[in-house]
């Protein structure tokens, strides 16, 4: 084992065991909670290590970085590549024909291409909505800051849940900066009352999963219900932004 692979390793591991604490101190089972390994801004080794050191599902956030990720290293067939970064309108066929998960449908005009290139890749892909709870305007995600507006959004949600080829599992949120975790639980607390809203109003559908906290607060978005928390920096260092 590599000293690249045994450092990285160490970190995901403790990064796993904070989970499980996390989980446990919340009543939750620790098998509840997915680690997505975000691999943005990596060289193809460190992503090559991070999967020998154990990780099974890598986060990726631009769609082309990814894909050239997923064809380099197609022999590690049992990972599972989730694009968790915003999608523009002319990617979305390569997202659609390359990642197993995708964690950013954030508009309805997106759900419908990404529909339909998943149907001429023959495919059904399992996506979460994403909604941005703390009404910034730098990111993305459908406006859901005031929760007296969450009804508005039900026509376009039930569009979604129609596409054939999109099937819909839940949600993912990402909170304002703050200089704490303890800054995001209000946001993680929003984000799974929104995650319960559409559960109630769509009995029908999925919407188990709950994609929020970052290296910063994964521990907290754990105690607030994270089914997925999506940890880079603490896993495989700070980006190689070169």
């Amino acid at each position: 084992m590599s000293e690249l692979v045994r450092s990285i390793r160490e970190r995901y591991l403790s990064v796993l065991d904070q989970i499980s604490s996390a989980a446990t101190k919340s009543g939750r089972s620790p098998e509840a909670v997915k680690l997505v390994v975000v691999t943005k801004s990596q060289p193809v080794d460190v992503v090559q290590a991070a999967i020998e050191a154990g990780a099974v599902i890598l986060g990726e956030n631009y769609a082309e970085e990814g894909v050239t990720k997923i064809q380099s290293l197609q022999n590690a067939s049992a990972v599972e590549w989730h694009m968790i970064g915003h999608i523009q309108s002319r990617k979305a066929q390569l997202v659609a024909a390359n990642f197993n998960w995708i964690h950013s449908v954030d508009s309805l005009k997106l759900a419908k291409r990404l529909d339909r290139f998943c149907a001429e890749a023959g495919k059904v892909v399992p996506v979460l909505l994403e909604f941005n709870v703390g009404g910034e305007e730098s990111k993305g995600g459908w406006q859901t800051s005031d929760e007296s507006r969450w009804a508005e959004l039900l026509v376009e949600i039930a569009e979604i849940l129609a596409l054939p080829n999109l099937r819909v599992r839940g949600l993912m949120s990402m909170p304002p900066l703050g200089e704490t975790a303890e800054f995001s639980r209000r946001y993680f607390q929003k984000s799974h009352r929104l995650r319960d809203f559409f559960a109630r109003q769509f009995p029908q559908a999925d919407f188990s999963e709950l994609s929020m906290g970052t290296s910063s607060d994964y521990e907290v978005a754990v105690e607030e219900g994270a089914t997925f928390v999506r940890v880079g920096t603490a896993i495989v260092g700070s980006r190689n932004y070169s």
